[in-house]
């Protein structure tokens, strides 16, 4: 079937006999996904806690359908749930995570385990999960009215999973990058410390205090929840490096006060700045067709062994994405660039941008601002993603964050195009 074996569950909790042995049985009835059977309800009405094969999951939804998405959460790339519907007739929502929130297969099933012995029959309760390959899936009860959210997912938080999150972040800020965090320990082993942090970082930190914070963050991304550090133990580890004191947040990044008179370009506008200024989609939308790719050079290092099967899949996705994204069929555009961006090998900021336009014409704002952030993060000098937050932020009405973002974008778009001019001079 391809889904966790269920050795390694009964291994999972050897002291729990008699809650194992409750387990076990639906477990070995499910194999072919509750399609033939009746439905083994729990004495309370509640359906039973199953491993479902990724198969059935995929009939179900119709091989997850964009029509039958019902909610979406997260930032990066968001976490979908789908409605589908078994083949006994019963309603069920799917909801479908990346591999990297959760890259250890064996800690996914026993959150999913943990959170399927919490049964009640007022509650969307879990009756199962699947995580074959690289999916993770969670399965539940299907509840109209918002509730599912409620009910059920709050549980993707856990001490443990903040430190690990902690220390994704941590990493991105070190290296100004976004790194996978299945890759994160391959980047740290082995690799020169300065070599790894943000060049905008240089003379701004002691090799001493580099190394005591990339170290944190290789702690942070244990695959073994128990060997990550507590939250005391950051806070000891941490606590040392704080010399100067606490600066406010607008003038460490450079914006104006809360209350202070918007900003506006003082400089000329490029032809995308005009359209982002004039929240144009259509004219962004051929600005960002016409460029293609030619801003993704450098951000990505791939060496031979990664040219997989998966690498090919991953860049096939990226090909069907361009070509929605071309004909404007935007929901097929996200579907896309969500299979390429969730794999995680390559990043891609306008692969991200152009998530970010597609996410504007599907009247989804904040999504398109998550997307132009993330775009900034693999490419910080990149123009483009600066004029992305600015249009989603106009789109949430944040016009004073719109304009300021605006001016900044068009500052970065002046300051390349003179180093462009200087190549072009010391060439001549």
């Amino acid at each position: 079937m391809g889904c966790c074996a269920s050795s390694f569950l009964t291994e999972t909790h050897p002291e729990k006999d008699q809650t194992q042995e409750q387990h076990q049985e639906p477990r070995n009835h499910t194999q072919s996904g509750l399609g033939d059977g009746p439905d083994r309800a729990a004495a309370n009405g509640v359906p039973s806690f199953s491993e479902f094969s990724l198969a059935d999951l995929k009939a179900a939804t119709n091989n997850f359908s964009s029509d039958n998405i019902v909610s979406e959460s997260g930032d990066k790339a968001p976490n979908l749930v789908y409605k589908g519907r078994l083949q006994n007739s019963k309603w069920i929502a799917v909801k479908k995570f990346t591999k990297m929130a959760w890259p250890d297969p064996k800690q996914f099933a026993e959150e999913a385990w943990g959170v399927g012995k919490l049964r009640h029959k007022r509650l969307a309760n879990l009756i199962g999960y699947c995580c074959d390959g690289d999916e993770r899936l969670l399965v539940a009860e299907y509840m109209i009215n918002d509730t599912l959210a409620k009910h059920l997912f709050h549980w993707r938080v856990t001490p443990e999973s903040v430190i690990f999150s902690f220390g994704t972040v941590l990493l991105d800020l070190l290296s100004g990058k976004h790194i996978p965090p299945s890759h994160a320990l391959d980047m740290i082993r082995g690799k020169n410390i300065i070599l790894l942090m943000d060049s905008h970082l240089e003379g701004k930190f002691s090799t001493e205090e580099a190394t005591v914070v990339v170290g944190l963050a290789s702690q942070c991304l244990q695959y073994e929840p128990r060997e990550r550090p507590t939250t005391k133990d950051l806070v000891a580890t941490l606590a040392p490096l704080q010399t100067k004191p606490d600066v406010p947040s607008y003038v460490m990044l450079g914006i104006s006060k809360y209350g202070e008179a918007p900003s506006t370009p003082q400089r000329p506008l490029s032809p995308m700045g005009e359209a982002c200024s004039r929240l144009d989609l259509t004219a962004i939308h051929q600005i960002l067709v016409m460029n293609h790719y030619k801003d993704d050079e450098g951000t990505n290092e791939l060496s031979f062994q990664e040219w997989t099967q998966q690498m090919r899949d991953m860049l096939e996705a990226r090909k069907r994405g361009d070509y929605a994204f071309r004909d404007k069929d935007f929901k097929t555009a996200i579907d896309c660039y969500s299979q390429f961006i969730d794999v995680g090998t390559m990043v891609s900021p306008t692969v991200f941008a152009r998530r970010s336009l597609c996410y504007l014409f599907c009247d989804q704002s904040d999504f398109a601002l998550a997307d132009a952030m993330q775009a900034q993060i693999v490419n910080p000098e990149w123009p483009t993603a600066f004029y992305m937050q600015s249009v989603a932020l106009a789109k949430l009405d944040m016009h004073k964050d719109a304009a300021d973002m605006l001016n900044e974008a068009s500052g970065l778009e002046e300051k390349r195009q003179r180093g462009a001019r200087r190549d072009h001079e010391t060439k001549v």
